[in-house]
């Protein structure tokens, strides 16, 4: 496909952090690309480098400590990181909205919502205030809030965490991105609270036609939102599938031993598949496939060389040497 038939399209995206013993490399080489109006789910446990992806695709990661040593990140045919400071301001916001995994710390406490979310209305559209403010009130109808202007009016203290949750989305959507990156939007929540944030952002993406990178730790809530899930391991993809070629014929080890851990009511009274260990620590990334000293499959080759990005048709890709010999059982 080419380049421009993305939304987004990173490409082998390096980047590191300033430590100790040396540069921690939160990401290495790492691919992802998302098409207009699809929702792309970036699955992986705490530490695999999910986050930073996020803060470089905003324009948020703090360099230094953070460096992006090499790769591009395409964005409506823009290489983002190699836009200036002034340019990145216009199209955060704008273009790319973000929804942070905790609102309460985002969300400042010193401002109403309706003052939050009519100030990137002012900034990106000279929208007047009264204007702004009518717009505000709308789009936090939009998201569940109602029409009354109890909490335009409100401080982000005075809201419950679903509502402080639907307030963030309401901003996040004010300029009708084309972009919209959900990062672990329902974690803090319940489940009846999940569900309904998960409808929200279906329906939002329906009228807008938006991209959604929806970024998530939990392969049972992407089932119920992602067009394609590409699952990340220590900086790098390590999978990458339509929603439905990944739970239905998953091939990395890693992605195969995540979906046996997700609860399900035909695994009653058994035992769910733990995964031992950890992801690795970004300063001491092991030689070879990354995942090797976790998986029960490993062989000589995996310990000492890095397994290639091989597609299995239909857009279907994975980075692993024993796809087709050994299976997990289940």
């Amino acid at each position: 496909m080419a380049e421009n038939e993305y939304l987004l399209d990173i490409q082998d995206l390096d980047v590191s952090f300033e430590a100790r013993q040396g540069p921690a490399h939160a990401l290495r080489g790492f691919n992802i690309s998302l098409r207009p109006a699809e929702t792309h789910a970036l699955v992986g446990e705490s530490g695999s480098g999910k986050t930073v992806t996020s803060m470089c695709i905003m324009g948020l990661l703090a360099i230094p400590p953070g460096r992006v040593n090499r790769g591009k990140a395409i964005f409506q045919n823009r290489d983002l990181l190699q836009l200036t400071e002034n340019q990145r301001r216009k199209v955060r916001g704008k273009d790319i909205g973000m929804i942070f995994q905790e609102p309460g710390k985002y969300l400042n406490p010193a401002y109403k919502i309706g003052e939050q979310i009519t100030e990137s209305l002012i900034l990106h559209f000279q929208m007047k205030k009264k204007a702004a403010t009518e717009k505000a009130l709308e789009l936090l109808s939009l998201v569940g809030l109602g029409k009354n202007r109890r909490v335009l009016s409100s401080y982000p203290h005075e809201l419950s965490g679903g509502m402080k949750q639907r307030a963030m989305i309401a901003m996040a959507i004010s300029c009708h991105p084309a972009l919209l990156i959900a990062d672990e939007p329902t974690t803090a929540l319940d489940v009846t609270l999940q569900l309904q944030i998960l409808r929200l952002l279906l329906k939002l993406k329906d009228r807008f036609g938006m991209g959604i990178l929806f970024i998530s730790h939990d392969l049972g809530v992407v089932k119920d939102i992602a067009d394609r899930v590409s699952v990340i391991y220590a900086g790098k993809i390590i999978e990458s599938a339509t929603k439905n070629q990944l739970f239905e014929n998953p091939l990395h080890p890693y992605t195969k031993l995540l979906l046996l851990s997700i609860p399900d009511a035909a695994k009653r009274g058994g035992r769910l598949r733990a995964i031992p260990g950890n992801v690795p620590d970004a300063e001491n990334i092991p030689a070879g496939c990354s995942f090797h000293p976790r998986c029960p499959l490993t062989e000589d080759v995996c310990r000492a060389e890095i397994p290639p990005d091989i597609g299995y048709g239909d857009g279907h890709t994975a980075a692993c040497f024993l796809i087709g010999k050994k299976w997990i059982d289940s």
